[in-house]
């Protein structure tokens, strides 16, 4: 009977220490899946050949700048874990990226689908979606934070006090319905408003939420709120962090949404500092022309 007691509080103080190293695990937002040294057009087609091997969906890509492609990658299991939450679409899509690097090598790297579920605070932690990623693409190295991130700092996530919060969301455009919602936000995309265009869409089936990824081109209303603007303020490290890109506007019930410009850039840059060179700083107009030209590209109005 001893010798049970003794064992079963063993077995009992290892679950609490697994428990105890999973809750103070870090994590990071993004991985390099690696080097390549060949051509750009070689490696995005190869990369999506592994990807579609892999059982992923491509979406959608894009080049918002030189040097760069962006692939948006959705499959079953992120859009059944995208319902399970009230704004889980947040996360629906992945993003994988082919970067040139100073050296002329091609960084091939994606979003961390685990960071990402716990930021977008959704039901799971999406630890299948990474796995199989991981499988598809290699994992040289996790990136992004040097120390990284718990899960619970991501699920209560705020880059310094008096920030938003992830349920801090924009409200773009209102419609009379989630039909006359997509119908907007897609004319106005298809239009170019506020100099923003679609990059990709993914429906959640029976939820009425959809995710559309987009291009803030050069020709945005507000000139600091480009892709290119923001990323060669702050993407300044040797590994390129692109799949900060492309932007989200969210379509839930009849309304289009979009994440504050201090919180989602921070998810994907979060020891970015305040002040200085390559700071939050050096894009202190992007926050307000972020929010005015996703509203005139959701086909909303500025007050």
């Amino acid at each position: 009977m001893l010798k049970t007691r003794m064992f079963l509080t063993a077995l009992l103080s290892m679950l609490l220490l697994g428990m105890v190293q999973a809750a103070d695990e870090r994590i990071k937002p993004f991985f390099l899946a690696g080097m390549q040294s060949s051509d750009m057009a070689s490696v995005v087609d190869a990369t999506k050949q592994k990807l579609t091997a892999a059982g992923f969906g491509i979406v959608g890509e894009y080049s918002p700048y030189a040097d760069v492609t962006i692939i948006g990658v959705t499959n079953g299991a992120l859009i059944q874990a995208a319902g399970e939450t009230e704004f889980g679409v947040f996360g629906v899509a992945q993003r994988v990226t082919v970067t040139k690097g100073a050296d002329g090598k091609m960084q091939v790297a994606y979003t961390n689908p685990t960071y990402m579920a716990h930021a977008y605070r959704m039901k799971g932690d999406l630890a299948d979606v990474t796995t199989a990623l991981n499988k598809a693409l290699g994992t040289q190295q996790a990136y992004g934070s040097e120390k990284g991130k718990t899960a619970d700092k991501l699920r209560d996530y705020q880059y310094k006090w008096l920030m938003p919060y992830f349920y801090d969301r924009l409200e773009l455009a209102s419609y009379s319905s989630y039909d006359a919602a997509v119908e907007g936000v897609e004319a106005a995309l298809a239009a170019g408003k506020g100099g923003v265009k679609k990059v990709y869409r993914v429906d959640l089936p029976g939820k009425e939420a959809s995710l559309f990824g987009v291009n803030i081109t050069d020709q945005a209303k507000e000139d600091c709120a480009a892709d290119k603007y923001i990323m060669g303020r702050i993407d300044f490290k040797d590994i390129k962090s692109t799949g900060h890109l492309p932007y989200d506007i969210v379509v839930k019930g009849n309304k289009a949404y979009a994440l504050r410009a201090e919180f989602r850039i921070a998810i994907s840059f979060p020891d970015l500092s305040m002040m200085g060179s390559n700071s939050f700083a050096s894009i202190m107009c992007a926050p307000s022309a972020i929010e005015e030209t996703l509203t005139l590209g959701a086909g909303g109005r500025i007050e």
